[in-house]
């Protein structure tokens, strides 16, 4: 028992950490969902990635991180949709082509400054065992206004995950909702680059969420079980970087991975037994539907 308690009993760096992750679990469930069920992950992982010139540049020259992530996620968003709109290529394309440019631009930047290895690593894979109560305020923020947007578009949203058309046969504009759907991932993002990285937060995005995907019928029942399997992994992610002395971000974000697969796993089998019991009480049917 001890070993699962004490390490946050004991020390407050591991109980500002344990909280910060909750919070990202939480807000990182949100916006998650409706990444899994839109078919965004290539986006989140666009932003994700394409905030890092912005957070170099804003830090080389004194100002917060957080300005910086916000600036590179406005441009990496307006570039998108300039390119698909003016260039007439698939949105694919030009996420592909942005998101390498960002990338490049922004390890040209780091490049041009020795003293910023230590600032890049934080950048790519967080400071959870730094976190701040200040941290902790902008990080419940962040989930204040994900949950606030989600909520009151929860409607278009859903449509959207449909299909753009059903979106737009309803009465809402499929472009707009597209929009402030990737507002919301993009708060997402640069809310909590801070605390796994700009690297690691895409797999809180989509493990947990995919997880619920594989036992959930509602998005609400969705948003819950990846809320609660991100604040798990988070747990257990703190467990083995205490207890192992492994990065903290890593930790969270690969207990996240594995706790999806083995769910994945114990699905695929549940399924597989519910098939072999119908085909016992019912072969004639079953054969008749395969054919």
């Amino acid at each position: 028992m001890n070993y699962l308690v004490d390490p946050f009993a004991n020390n407050e760096f591991m109980r500002l950490a344990l909280f910060g992750g909750i919070l990202v679990a939480f807000t990182c469930a949100i916006a998650g969902t409706f990444v899994v069920l839109r078919g965004l992950a290539f986006v989140g992982d666009a932003l994700a990635h394409g905030v890092l010139p912005g957070i170099a540049t804003a830090m080389l020259l004194g100002f917060s991180g957080i300005l910086g992530a916000a600036v590179g996620a406005a441009v990496m968003m307006g570039g998108v949709s300039i390119v698909t709109r003016k260039f007439r290529l698939s949105g694919d394309t030009a996420i592909g082509l942005l998101f390498v440019g960002m990338l490049a631009l922004g390890v040209m930047i780091t490049s041009r400054s020795s003293s910023f290895v230590g600032d890049l690593a934080r950048i790519l894979f967080g400071e959870l065992l730094g976190i701040t109560t200040t941290d902790l305020a902008s990080q419940f923020a962040a989930l204040v206004i994900v949950g606030a947007i989600a909520f009151v578009s929860r409607r278009p949203f859903l449509l959207l995950s449909v299909d753009d058309g059903l979106a737009r046969t309803s009465g809402f504009s499929a472009r707009l909702f597209h929009n402030v759907m990737l507002t919301m991932v993009a708060i997402t993002v640069i809310a909590s680059f801070q605390t796994v990285g700009t690297l690691l937060v895409l797999g809180m995005l989509i493990a947990p969420a995919a997880t619920g995907s594989l036992f959930a019928r509602r998005i609400e029942s969705m948003m819950l079980i990846a809320a609660l399997v991100g604040s798990l992994s988070t747990y257990i992610g703190l467990l083995l970087s205490y207890h192992y002395d492994l990065a903290a971000g890593a930790s969270i974000v690969l207990t996240a991975v594995v706790i999806f697969a083995i769910s994945a796993t114990a699905n695929e089998i549940r399924k597989s037994r519910g098939h072999d019991h119908h085909d016992h009480e019912h072969p004639h049917v079953h054969g008749e539907i395969h054919v």
